[in-house]
């Protein structure tokens, strides 16, 4: 099989003959000049064919190429400011693999629901390219940075017996006669491993079946785990920090024509230093109430008031200790405030919302037995999880770092279906 030159590393091949091997994304001509736009998943670049340098077949397939026709390009590497990526190629000659159709996505405004049904097609776009590829580093980053700090990856079910974040919103499957559940979480599991192995961390899908159509919300999204024993609250805020810098260094260094295809203002993410503002709820709601909103003290933010409280900074900002009603049932009490958690949500600048949700677990086993049944959660589904209190028990910390929200707010996005290949939202799982 022919090996080609990636786009993206045309300028290591400057005034070499190179061959591409891509789709046609647009064309132009002016006669006796032909310009292709070429992509190949890396980048777009401008193929330059002129009628007096090429022989007539290769002319005349120049001509009958189709928008998504796939091909192989032989040319020379230019440099050309003017051009997309700053190169392109001289083109000496061609080999169309194949003529695509009549190409239903075609270089105009196609509405929402038109490009959502033409998914597995609307990815090939550069702007749709240019997030995954973002999603892409965000993802390596997160696992380069735990893989520096000696946390093991390990990995937890999708199917599990049990809820973790409350029952309203599971989706069931039937287990071979037995109701199991498609995972919600993997923080469970996660405390077993870190038990085991000390610093842990479980990266995979989860699913909530929520009736909500919002910006922020999907049925199916991606779930960065990470559990830590001998942590406490501010251990866990701590590393959650250094990890977001982490990845947004990563991003600006790696990503910067792929942010620049979105219009992402870099200034944004480059102005943010650690340590990241921290608000008490207390303080959060104060705030809100200082901006007018007759807020009530026990209510839960929605998405106005977490907007509301991050636009006074401009980094990530953390609310911590939240009323215990409004917690899972594994979430420790502050010893000096009980009516409150050991728990803190990060909330992203721009109107992004939570996009971290995490903090101490209790530790004590009468009050997590206690707790199961406040809940009204059946006990025994959760014996094996009451065996990591009985056995060793430890302070411990964990957070969830949700994947969509974090893409849309690094690349600036109106909603998170595109910040994942296959979007799964409420009425569409299509294609």
């Amino acid at each position: 099989m022919l090996q080609g030159v990636s786009i993206k590393h045309l300028n290591q091949h400057l005034g070499e003959e190179v061959m591409l091997q891509g789709w046609l994304y647009n064309k132009r001509s002016s006669g006796k000049i032909q310009f292709l736009i070429l992509r190949d998943g890396s980048g777009l670049v401008q193929g330059v064919m002129v009628k007096k340098e090429v022989d007539q077949e290769t002319w005349a397939k120049a001509n009958s190429l189709t928008q998504e026709s796939s091909l192989r390009v032989w040319g020379i590497v230019r440099e050309e400011p003017r051009a997309v990526g700053g190169y392109e190629l001289q083109v000496t000659r061609l080999e169309i693999i194949s003529l695509a159709a009549e190409y239903p996505i075609t270089h105009k405004e196609h509405g929402v629901d038109f490009l959502a049904d033409r998914r597995h097609l609307w990815i090939r776009t550069p702007r749709q390219s240019a997030i995954l590829r973002i999603r892409s580093e965000i993802e390596h980053a997160l696992r380069e940075f735990f893989y520096q700090r000696e946390f093991v990856l390990a990995d937890a079910p999708i199917i599990t017996p049990a809820a973790c974040e409350g029952t309203t919103t599971l989706f069931e499957i039937d287990y071979h006669g037995n109701p199991a559940f498609l995972s919600q979480s993997g923080q469970l599991y996660s405390e077993a491993t870190a038990l085991a192995l000390g610093k842990v961390y479980c990266f995979g899908p989860t699913f909530r079946a929520e009736k909500s159509k919002t910006r922020r919300h999907l049925m199916e999204f991606w779930m960065l785990e990470a559990e830590m024993a001998f942590y406490d609250l501010d251990d866990n805020m701590r590393l959650q920090e250094e990890m977001i810098m982490f990845v947004i260094d990563r991003v600006l260094h790696r990503c910067r024509e792929d942010l620049k295809t979105l219009g992402r203002d870099t200034d944004r993410l480059a102005s943010i230093s650690v340590p990241f503002p921290r608000l008490s709820y207390t303080e959060a709601v104060e705030l809100l109430r200082q901006k007018g909103v007759a807020f009530e003290w026990g209510d839960d933010f929605g998405a106005p008031e977490e907007t509301l409280i991050s636009e006074n900074f401009n980094a990530p900002v953390f609310v911590h200790r939240y009323p215990t009603a409004l917690k899972a049932f594994y979430m420790k009490p502050d010893p000096n405030q009980p009516e409150v958690v050991l728990g803190a949500d990060l909330l992203a600048p721009e109107g992004y919302g939570e996009i971290i949700g995490g903090g101490q677990r209790i530790d004590d086993l009468t009050l997590l037995e206690q707790r199961l049944d406040e809940h009204g959660l059946p006990r025994e589904a959760f014996e094996w999880y009451l065996d990591l209190r009985r056995y060793g028990s430890v302070p411990h910390a964990g957070f969830g770092l949700g994947i969509e929200r974090t893409v849309a707010w690094i690349c600036g996005l109106d909603h998170v279906r595109e910040a994942i290949p296959f979007p799964r939202m409420l009425y569409r799982m299509y294609p």
